[in-house]
């Protein structure tokens, strides 16, 4: 007896090296497979009109045309894949508009393989929610799937509303702060402040550098990484 056919991913993403992670990524996730990826998105619908696809990974900024655009001339074409779009932008008009034209779910860059997950193992959830729902409870659940997903779990000790103040700081500070620096600024110990800063570093949101021109070992200046396109 054979499992369910695989969710077919098609991943567009004009960065070569983020695409790849991207690919690998996918990979990961149990009942997932990248079946392709593309630079541009003439490369992707040369793909998709040979490939089936079940959900796009795309990018939103992409070199020959904006990813809602894409996404439109898709439906238009009669390509029904779902779609999970990847952008740097924060700009809720363009969450609005995607809604229509098949995007599912939101990944903001710079993001982790877990966040990544997340999505997509809630994305299957929603998929398998299959058959007519029995009431409003039944459809409210399968929506929540897709439209509520948790929070990525902290490392032990770490709390969301802490982690969230010293990203706040960490972002009005273009030119950086010290684990000392942000532990002032928000009320909790250098230490303290330095784990929640590294966990950062760790998830791609941000960068340390040492902070030479003192006497004794080099202080560590953490910045908020740059959001990309």
């Amino acid at each position: 007896m054979t499992g369910p056919e695989p969710i077919r991913v098609l991943v567009v993403e004009d960065d070569p090296v983020a695409a790849d992670a991207h690919v690998l990524y996918v990979g990961r996730v149990p009942g997932f497979t990248a079946v392709g990826k593309a630079h541009t998105g003439a490369e992707a619908r040369r793909l998709l009109d040979r490939v089936p696809v079940d959900l796009l990974l795309l990018d939103l900024h992409l070199p020959d045309v904006h990813g809602l655009q894409f996404a439109r001339s898709l439906r238009a074409a009669g390509h029904h894949a779902d779609v999970i779009a990847v952008t740097s932008a924060r700009d809720l008009a363009v969450v609005r508009e995607g809604v229509s034209l098949g995007v599912v779910q939101y990944v903001l860059k710079p993001f982790t393989f877990a966040t990544l997950r997340d999505r997509l193992v809630r994305y299957a959830e929603f998929r398998a929610a299959a058959g007519e729902a029995g009431g409003q409870d039944e459809v409210d659940r399968a929506l929540a799937a897709l439209r509520a997903p948790a929070p990525a779990a902290l490392p032990k000790g770490l709390s969301a509303p802490t982690l969230e103040r010293v990203t706040a700081v960490l972002r009005e500070a273009p030119e950086g702060l010290t684990a000392a620096g942000v532990g002032e600024a928000v009320g909790i110990s250098r230490i303290t402040a330095r784990r929640y800063l590294e966990h950062l570093v760790d998830a791609g949101r941000a960068g340390r550098s040492p902070l030479y021109g003192q006497v004794g070992r080099p202080e560590l200046v953490y910045r908020w990484a740059p959001q990309g396109r």
